[in-house]
C-alpha cells in the first residue's frame, strides 16, 4: 500500500509541474497595429519562443495597445501584469542614456546601429535599464523617422513653423521640434489617427511601416522623408519578475530575442521601400527634404543634452565615431 501510494503521489506530482508549466502565460504587450513592423516583429518572436518553449511555456502576444499604452506598460512590467513590451521613444523617459537615440541625425543606418549595440549595451544601455529595475533582452527596431503634416510641404526647418505635430511622450523629441519652430504635441500613440482626422493636430512624424500601418496616410496631405531619428525599439522586460522564471525558460527567451533581430531588420528594410508605395498610391504627395538644413539646425539640441546629462558628451562623441 505504501509503495501505490509513494508512486501516486509521485503521478500527482510530476502532472501538477505539467500542468504548471503549461499554465506559464506569457504576455507581450504592444502599442504595433496589425501590418506594423512592431506587430510583425514580436509575432515573429512569439513564434520563435513558443516552438522551442514546448509545453514550458507560452508566449501570447497583444498588440494595438490591447494592454495599455507605452508608460502603462512600463508600469505593468514592474507589476508583473505583463512580461514583455516594446518600447522605443518612451525609452528617453526611463533614463537619460536612451536620450541618445533622440539626437537626429546620430544613427546612419543599420551597420551603425550594429556597432553601437556592439560597443555599448553591456556598459551603458544594460545598466541604464537594470537601474530603474528593467532587462533588456535585444534591441528591435522602429525605424527612421518623417514627418507626415496637412498644411505643408517640409523642406527646410523654417517649414515646420507653427505646425501643431505629435510626438512620443520624450522630452529630447518635444525639444528638437521646438527648435526647429514646430508646435510639438506629445501624445500616446493610439490616440494619433483620431487626432488627425479632427484637426486637433496637422501632423506627426514616425516610420512608414507606422504610417501605413495606423493608415495616416488616409487623413495626411503630404509626406516629406527627413529621416531626422532612428528609434530603436528594446524587448524589454522585468529585471526581477523576469529573473523568478525557470533558467531554461529565461535562456530559451534571451537567445530567441537576439536571434529574432536579424528577421526584424530583413523585414524592416523591406517595409521601408513597400510602405512609402502605398503611401504614395493613397494620394499623398512626397518630397525629399533638405537634410543638411536640418543637420544644421540639431547643433542646440546635441549641445544641450552634452551639458545636461552626465557624460552626454563623451556619449555623442562615442556614437558618431562608430558611424565613421
Amino acid at each position: 500500500m505504501k509503495l501505490i501510494k509513494i508512486a501516486a503521489a509521485a503521478a500527482l506530482l510530476a502532472a501538477t509541474t505539467t500542468a504548471n508549466a503549461q499554465d506559464l502565460v506569457l504576455k507581450f504587450g504592444h502599442v504595433g497595429n496589425p501590418g506594423s513592423l512592431f506587430s510583425a516583429s514580436v509575432e515573429e518572436f512569439a513564434r520563435r519562443a513558443n516552438e522551442k518553449l514546448g509545453d514550458k511555456a507560452e508566449v501570447q502576444v497583444f498588440g494595438s495597445s490591447q494592454l495599455g499604452k507605452d508608460q502603462e506598460l512600463l508600469q505593468k512590467l514592474k507589476l508583473g501584469q505583463v512580461h514583455f513590451s516594446l518600447p522605443s521613444s518612451v525609452m528617453s523617459s526611463v533614463s537619460d542614456e536612451f536620450g541618445i537615440f533622440e539626437m537626429p541625425y546620430i544613427i546612419k543606418d543599420r551597420e551603425h546601429m550594429g556597432k553601437v549595440e556592439a560597443a555599448l549595451m553591456d556598459s551603458v544601455f544594460q545598466p541604464a535599464a537594470q537601474a530603474q529595475g528593467y532587462r533588456i533582452l535585444a534591441l528591435f527596431e522602429n525605424g527612421f523617422r518623417h514627418i507626415t503634416n496637412n498644411v505643408r510641404p517640409i523642406n527646410l526647418p523654417a517649414d515646420l513653423d507653427g505646425i501643431k505635430l505629435r510626438t512620443p511622450k520624450g522630452a529630447w523629441r518635444v525639444k528638437m521640434f521646438q527648435g526647429y519652430g514646430a508646435n510639438p504635441t506629445p501624445m500616446a500613440f493610439s490616440e494619433v489617427f483620431t487626432a488627425l482626422q479632427t484637426g486637433v493636430i496637422d501632423g506627426q512624424e514616425n516610420p512608414y511601416a507606422q504610417i501605413a500601418s495606423a493608415k495616416f496616410q488616409e487623413v495626411q496631405k503630404y509626406l516629406s522623408i527627413t529621416g531626422h531619428v532612428y528609434t530603436p525599439a528594446y524587448v524589454l522586460v522585468s529585471d526581477s519578475h523576469f529573473a523568478k522564471l525557470p533558467q531554461d525558460v529565461q535562456d530559451i527567451l534571451t537567445e530567441t530575442a537576439k536571434e529574432t533581430q536579424a528577421y526584424v531588420y530583413e523585414h524592416a528594410a523591406t517595409l521601408e521601400t513597400e510602405l512609402l508605395g502605398v503611401i504614395k498610391d493613397a494620394g499623398v504627395e512626397v518630397n525629399e527634404a533638405d537634410k543638411q538644413a536640418f543637420i544644421d539646425a540639431s547643433q542646440p539640441i546635441y549641445d544641450e543634452f552634452a551639458s545636461s546629462v552626465e557624460g552626454g558628451g563623451d556619449l555623442i562623441k562615442t556614437v558618431l565615431d562608430l558611424g565613421k
